[in-house]
């Protein structure tokens, strides 16, 4: 196959069968993307969680269902975006009958920007937003400080440009009821500066 797929399907197909680092020898199987084939925004999330890894589908778990709300709060069509993650197999260490998340490291990383070259190139997205530090650490090939760049719409590549904000599970993470409830409200904002920029990922009115 060439270098770059020439369809979606085609990488995706390619993806499946993933053998590039360690960790498809654990996950039930590769994560790849979802989403329009020529979307004019990409979510970049960090990777597959537990109920994503046995899916086989990303953002399905809870932080996806917390990120499908905040998108429909800013008036984010789903439907319109492309949605994938920095690193395409679930990292985890069992826990009794539990498989908890384990941050991938920056090997696992720079390995799996191969597949994430490659979607962009494919989709040629006009916004990439990264959630996350990984996703960011990923699409700027260094670490990423997110509170010094988070809600800034940067230039990006060949044509496109880049959003950097939390990832969903962040706000998951956080015990104050009140606290939680702010950190989505500015998620939610961060999603408004996307629909903004990209105007036609907007729902009908």
């Amino acid at each position: 196959m060439a270098e770059t797929a020439l369809t979606l399907a085609e990488l995706r197909a390619e993806a499946a069968g993933c053998r590039r680092c360690p960790l498809f020898r654990n996950a039930t199987q590769t994560v790849f993307g979802e989403g329009p084939a020529h979307a004019s925004v990409m979510f970049v999330g960090e990777q597959p969680g537990d109920q994503e890894d046995l899916a086989g589908k990303p953002f399905v778990g809870p932080a996806g269902r917390l990120f499908d709300r905040a998108l429909g709060d800013a008036g984010i069509d789903r439907r319109q975006v492309y949605v994938t993650n920095a690193v395409k197999h679930f990292k985890f260490e069992p826990r009794g009958k539990r498989r908890l998340h384990k941050r991938p490291n920056a090997s696992e990383i720079d390995i799996c920007r191969w597949w994430l070259d490659r979607e962009i190139a494919v989709i040629r997205p006009r916004l990439i937003v990264a959630l996350g530090a990984t996703a960011a650490r990923s699409l700027t090939g260094r670490p990423v400080t997110i509170s010094r760049l988070r809600g800034q719409v940067l230039p990006f590549g060949e044509g496109a440009r880049s959003l950097v904000t939390v990832h969903p599970s962040s706000l998951l993470r956080t015990p104050d009821e009140a606290a939680r409830a702010a950190e989505y409200e500015r998620f939610v904002d961060d999603m408004r500066i996307v629909a903004r920029a990209v105007p036609a990922v907007r729902m009908a009115a």
